[in-house]
């Protein structure tokens, strides 16, 4: 594309203007998860304002296998903040702090899996109120950005991607911690909790791609690596994410290849071997054990769509870290 490069404005951070389109969509996500408590979970918040309602996620883990969990589609006016459905997040300094907050409650499950039914695990299970209160701190530099051509004095984005394959027109993910509290039904958790973050911004449908696999590692506050691989409908194959290191640049991930062992009826992720390379040609080897998995649906036009969120201890070396290991793909297909 010549003089395209990927960049990171500074505003991007904060929200973005609505570009018209029916699906756009402009999203953020954060996970975290507390070794020593044994507690994590993500929570995600969608606008999608020409359609009039968000997408509000919130996912807790537990340390006895229970999995809190609550999926609403509240209505939502303008793109102007990302505050719905009792889950609020705010810019305190982009890149450098947010706050992250929830108010309301989740449906309590015992066997996660239940969630393949999404009705029937919701009349089954009871709900229970849930107050998520925290910091998060970034850790890492920010990677992404978005596909932009330098015009005169200022960047102006370019729209790389083509009809129908529209997932994220601007992304950008970083390395943090969520330090605060968690509180479930009865019981309540301090956090010191690293992670990741994403934010992304344009059109976005979940059918858009033919399957991927986002991989979500956290080696305490010094270490961590987002593998990526997408598989276009087009038969092309993009290979992303990056590696995080204390006190360097992130280093860019060119190729990821994923070998992974499923199990149970819903042939859900299990174990898995990621060998990545990165941009300076290390190969890097890690290996995960899917701790607890909770599969989540998403329909449109006909195609029913599998996120399934795996709650995964990685291994790199003698480095044991935690994350979520996250394939989608389409059941009807």
């Amino acid at each position: 594309m010549g003089d395209v490069e990927l960049v990171v404005l500074p505003t991007d951070d904060l929200m973005h203007e609505n570009s018209g389109e029916e699906a756009f969509n402009e999203s953020a996500y954060y996970n975290f998860f507390d070794p020593g408590r044994r507690v994590g979970g993500f929570v995600r918040l969608g606008n999608r304002p020409n359609e009039g309602h968000a997408e509000m996620t919130t996912c807790f883990y537990l340390p006895d296998g229970r999995v809190a969990f609550m999926f609403r589609r509240p209505e939502i006016a303008s793109n102007a903040a990302h505050d719905a459905g009792g889950l609020r997040f705010e810019v305190r300094k982009p890149f450098v702090e947010h706050h992250v907050a929830y108010r309301g409650r989740a449906c309590m499950l015992r066997n996660p899996l239940e969630m393949a039914d999404p009705r029937a695990a919701f009349a089954a299970n009871p709900f229970v109120p849930v107050e998520l209160d925290v910091r998060w701190l970034g850790l890492s530099p920010v990677y992404g950005g978005e596909p932009r051509r330098r015009e005169e004095e200022r960047w102006v984005g370019v729209r790389a991607e083509k009809p129908g394959q529209e997932f994220a027109r601007g992304h950008l993910e970083q390395h943090g911690k969520a330090i605060g509290t968690l509180a479930i039904g009865d019981e309540r958790f301090a956090l010191d909790a690293p992670g990741i973050r994403d934010h992304s911004w344009g059109p976005r449908s979940w059918q858009a791609p033919k399957s991927y696999r986002w991989l979500t590692m956290s080696f305490d506050e010094d270490l961590g690596a987002v593998p990526s691989f997408v598989a276009q409908r087009d038969g092309r194959e993009i290979h992303g994410g990056y590696v995080f290191r204390k006190g360097r640049d992130n280093d860019a991930i060119v190729r990821t290849e994923i070998a992974t062992e499923f199990v149970g009826e819903q042939r859900l992720h299990d174990r898995i071997r990621v060998r990545v390379t990165t941009a300076r040609g290390e190969a890097i080897e890690i290996a995960g054990k899917v701790l607890a998995m909770i599969p989540l649906r998403n329909r449109r036009d006909g195609t029913v769509t599998r996120i399934a969120e795996g709650l995964t201890e990685w291994r790199w070396g003698d480095r044991v870290g935690y994350g979520l290991a996250e394939y989608l793909d389409h059941l009807a297909e």
